[in-house]
């Protein structure tokens, strides 16, 4: 039996990019807080706790005064600067260049929409973080659509703008791009406005493929990911299609030695929110199996 790691599995930039200030802060002050988990996986949430962050929610936030309070890749919105700003928190801002370049479309498409009676919807999971502060950027009024058949909120006789929160399914944008256009149709809408733009993180996108290649050149995937992780969830399922015989687990501790029943060649692969140290935990774990 072998056991190989997905090259292509780990952190993404973002990722790699907070955690690293995170690092580099707790090596000075030994002590940071962080607005929410820094990453959706436990084991590395622990790992850092270890080393003196604390994670805190915007009320507890809102008790600080004077600390230093990281902002992980996600983002947040206008009012969380505005609340460190009353508070004198020193911000360290680790949101991702690419949700910080998408925060910034949205605003402007905001202020176009507010000017002409228009609208503004983001496409992504009601109450996630990356949401959260996207929709800030519309002072909260974006209509936010969590699945393609998600639309009659839209009226698609008024000016529309469409954006994706970043980790989203591209095949899932598509379709409710899709069914945007087929609605303006049926209505006969013939001097719609509606554009919608490409969001959707090319690192997540290509991730897909990729995935796709390694899933077929084994006999057995176990997919390393944290419960909380949208994008884990997405690239499970994305991997249990090409891959029925694929298992998800969060920690070494959920193997099932069973599951090696017959598999010659097994595949460990994760979420860009899964450390590579936790997926080399992994292998360990399955390769003293095998040796016992």
């Amino acid at each position: 039996m072998s056991v190989v790691i997905d090259p292509n599995a780990g952190f993404c930039f973002g990722v790699v990019k907070a955690i690293d200030a995170a690092e580099q802060q707790l090596g000075v002050s030994h002590r940071l807080y962080c607005l929410g988990d820094i990453v959706h996986n436990n084991e590395e949430v622990e790992r850092l706790a270890q080393m003196g962050l604390c994670v805190i929610d915007h009320k507890q936030m809102a008790t600080l005064t004077g600390a230093t309070v990281l902002i992980r890749a996600h983002g947040e919105p206008p009012s969380t600067y505005e609340m460190a700003r009353s508070r004198n928190i020193t911000l360290i801002d680790a949101t991702c260049p690419i949700v910080l370049a998408l925060q910034k479309k949205i605003r402007d498409g905001y202020e176009q929409m507010a000017a002409i009676g228009g609208q503004v919807a983001i496409f992504g999971k009601k109450g996630h973080a990356e949401v959260v502060g996207l929709n800030g950027q519309t002072g909260n009024t974006a209509i936010i659509v969590s699945s393609p058949d998600d639309i009659d909120a839209i009226d698609v006789r008024r000016p529309l703008r469409l954006y994706s929160q970043t980790t989203m399914s591209r095949e899932e944008y598509n379709k409710l791009i899709s069914n945007i256009e087929a609605r303006i149709a049926e209505m006969r809408v013939t001097d719609a406005d509606f554009v919608a733009y490409n969001t959707i993180c090319s690192r997540v996108a290509n991730r897909a493929t990729q995935l796709e290649e390694f899933a077929h050149s084994v006999d057995l995937v176990i997919f390393v990911s944290g419960v909380n992780s949208s994008n884990g969830h997405y690239l499970y399922e994305y991997c249990r299609k090409v891959q029925a015989n694929t298992k998800m687990i969060s920690s070494p501790d959920e193997i099932d030695e069973a599951w090696f029943a017959g598999a010659e060649r097994i595949g460990i692969t994760g979420a860009t929110s899964t450390p590579s140290w936790l997926m080399e935990q992994v292998r360990q774990r399955i390769e003293s199996i095998a040796n016992n």
